[in-house]
């Protein structure tokens, strides 16, 4: 006898199709609050590990160069080839994480990324420290990317704003955190700039094993596929039974990677909010990383600062991170009153943006502050201060944004972020490349200015998008849309919000009226 809520026949050709129940325990939108905080503060400390290394390194560059005779462009690269892995691997383990689950190619991928610092601390030529660099910075990118995805798939969206917050924050916290910690290492007689490496090890084990005993399953279209393969196996056989996001979707893997592997380009393309979004965000991502390799210059080299001292220069941006992160509770109730005054109870994505906007405008104050105030003639402290500001910009920038991901493409959400993930870790990696060259031929004060502008630009478009969003969601292919002759700040349609309610995660485009299920093309599969 099969659940009388199963549509099908119970037949190969028409299996019986399993989707969530209203108030399905298994589902984790319906899991304890304490059990999804502690997957929350499970997933803080990964992504904090991961941007931690990424800086870390840094505290050791001078020592790097003499231990291992290279000039600090080729020492840099350390800095810039694990960045690059932040691009490569999203795209292949957003696919693989469809297929077989993202905690399975969570415990796997950290627990490659944990051995292969080893390769940093015990290695000794370059070849091994850059390749350590490059295959840490890949594996690593699994947990930063996934880290999203168990957001949305955990939380719902009158809940999902502090748990996105600390996701979107943490890797931008790490990073500032690292050159403070390798700074010290190095300046100390009894350590060398490898252990900074057993540092990363260290973390990297501690988060592997919270991952293992904290980080379940939660993809919902694996999930339901295992409850499908055991209502199947119950019956000996006799009674088929299909997940509903599985219907009318290949399973084959090669088909699910070229999907994925495509998508975050297409979206790209022909999506204008991920790609001024993705643009956005790059520019931030790079301008930040650039400051790793540009600090040392202005403090170390023209202030004649130690490098533990050096380190300590980005607290005014690990402050403002903090201060912006702190921030988000005042967006959260921005967007609850807007879902009050919804009449389906879900608020648009763009009720999201409020503090982006404050965001935009406080980063480039804070970057021509730094700009003017660098030379060495001005007291530390107000360069130091500057970064307050930045740091609270662009903290509420990724927090406002990459919710508004979340909820403008939903089950496309991994597929838009990964497109962001792309273009913002080739910005990270080029950025302290060429940057050391514009502050030695353009000056500190002209060489963040340039940084400065390129924010400024940037500056409308969070605004644009709160008050044209809707007008451009209604043209999008993937993004949710408001019901024709709704008001532009409506909310979803009514069968929407119904939908997600039952089987509220990533999944084909269905409502639970019965009605065909259909997949538009290979770009409208469900993504990681």
């Amino acid at each position: 006898m099969h659940p009388p809520h199963y549509s099908g026949c119970g037949t190969p050709h028409h299996p019986y199709v399993v989707h969530w129940d209203l108030h399905d325990p298994h589902n984790p939108y319906n899991w304890p609050r304490l059990h999804k905080w502690l997957i929350t503060a499970q997933l803080a400390l990964t992504t904090f590990t991961v941007s931690f290394s990424s800086s870390v390194y840094s505290g050791g560059l001078v020592d790097t160069m003499r231990d291992l005779h290279v000039s600090s462009d080729i020492a840099i690269l350390g800095i810039s080839l694990y960045v690059l892995g932040f691009a490569l691997g999203p795209l292949i383990f957003a696919s693989m994480g469809e297929m077989f689950g993202r905690r399975v190619v969570f415990l796997v991928t950290l627990s490659l990324y944990t051995v292969f610092q080893l390769q940093g601390a015990l290695g000794r030529n370059l070849g091994a420290l850059l390749s350590c660099r490059l295959l840490t910075g890949i594996f690593g990118s699994s947990p930063l990317t996934n880290a999203g995805g168990v957001v949305s798939d955990i939380w719902n969206f009158r809940e999902r704003g502090l748990a996105s917050a600390i996701y979107s924050t943490v890797p931008f916290l790490g990073p500032v955190i690292g050159p403070i910690v390798g700074g010290f290492v190095v300046q100390n007689p009894h350590l060398s700039w490898r252990f900074n490496f057993w540092l990363m090890f260290t973390f990297a084990g501690l988060s592997l094993i919270a991952g293992y005993f904290w980080a379940p399953e939660t993809y919902a279209p694996v999930l339901l596929r295992w409850r499908a393969e055991k209502l199947s196996r119950a019956s000996n056989g006799t009674i088929h039974y299909i997940s509903v996001h599985d219907v009318q979707q290949s399973r084959s893997f090669a088909k699910v990677m070229r999907t994925n592997l495509c998508r975050p380009f297409i979206f790209l393309v022909t999506e204008p909010i991920v790609l001024l979004l993705a643009i956005y965000v790059s520019i931030l991502y790079g301008t930040l990383y650039a400051l790793f390799s540009g600090f040392p210059i202005v403090f170390q080299d023209h202030r004649h600062f130690t490098p533990g001292e050096g380190g300590l220069a980005f607290l005014g941006v690990g402050i403002g991170i903090t201060c912006g992160t702190a921030s988000q509770t005042i967006q959260n109730r921005i967007y609850w009153k807007s879902m009050d005054k919804s009449s389906t109870g879900r608020a648009p994505p763009e009720a999201r943006l409020h503090m982006a906007i404050l965001g935009a405008v406080l980063a480039p104050i804070g970057l021509w502050w730094f700009a003017w105030t660098s030379r060495p003639s001005i007291h530390w402290i107000v360069p130091i201060l500057a970064g307050i500001p930045f740091g609270t910009g662009i903290s509420q920038i990724l927090q406002s944004l990459t919710t508004y991901l979340m909820d403008t493409y939903n089950i496309y959400f991994a597929s838009a972020i990964a497109a962001t993930v792309v273009l913002r870790s080739i910005c990270g990696a080029a950025f302290p490349l060429f940057s050391p060259s514009m502050f030695n031929a353009l000056g500190d004060e002209w060489a963040m200015s340039v940084f400065a502008c390129l924010s400024t630009a940037c500056m409308p478009i969070p605004l644009l998008f709160w008050k044209y969003g809707w007008w451009i969601r209604q043209r999008s292919r993937f993004a949710f849309k408001e019901l024709p002759g709704s008001e532009p700040n409506a909310s979803f349609s009514s069968t929407m919000y119904e939908r997600d309610l039952v089987t509220p995660t990533s999944g084909p485009a269905i409502t639970m009226h019965k009605k065909t299920l259909t997949i538009e093309s290979v770009l409208s599969s469900p993504a990681g």
